[in-house]
């Protein structure tokens, strides 16, 4: 695979999420159509699990990705596990086990069903999403083309930023 292929995909932003209902006012799903249209992000996989009062689990499950997009992804990540152990023949191996994978088009499976259901109580529901973050390729590219590299990657919430004021205010308060 070669580096212009695995540019293709955008940065991968995995959310694991928890609502404390079953019933939704239909403004999420609009939401991230909206997004996609926009060519600001793009659904790789999710899977959204409700479980109703009395038990009774019900799983939905999409993709924006065709079959030969979820392949190309499946043998992209196959690829990157592969690299990792440093051996040729291992990266080629992993490659094709991870296209067969997403063969059906899906990363999340029967495992991460049963996850999500066990781990929410009745009357709630779960999702566990991949997002592409298709607006960072171009950037990517002409960083990359003028010789940058990234340092550090990470996403700053602003819960983080509360925490961080707080252990701030906490170790001022210690020192008076």
């Amino acid at each position: 695979m070669s580096s212009s292929e695995a540019t293709t995909f955008g940065p991968v932003q995995m959310l694991v999420l928890e609502f404390d209902r079953t019933t939704f006012n239909g403004e999420v799903m609009p939401e991230l159509e909206r997004l996609k249209d926009a060519g600001i992000v793009r659904v790789l996989d999710l899977l959204f699990v409700k479980k109703e009062q009395g038990g009774e689990v019900e799983v939905i499950q999409r993709s924006d990705l065709n079959q030969d997009e979820a392949m190309d992804f499946g043998a992209l990540i196959g690829a990157l596990v592969g690299i990792g152990t440093g051996d040729e023949e291992e990266t080629l191996s992993a490659a094709a086990a991870g296209a067969a994978e997403m063969e059906d088009g899906h990363l999340f499976g029967d495992n991460e069903v049963w996850y999500l259901s066990d781990a929410i109580p009745e009357g709630s529901s779960a999702a566990i999403v991949l997002i592409e973050h298709r607006w960072a390729i171009p950037l990517r590219e002409k960083i990359i083309d003028n010789g940058g590299t990234a340092l550090a990657d990470e996403w700053i919430h602003p819960a983080d930023l509360v925490a961080i004021g707080a252990a701030a205010s906490d170790a001022v308060g210690s020192t008076q």
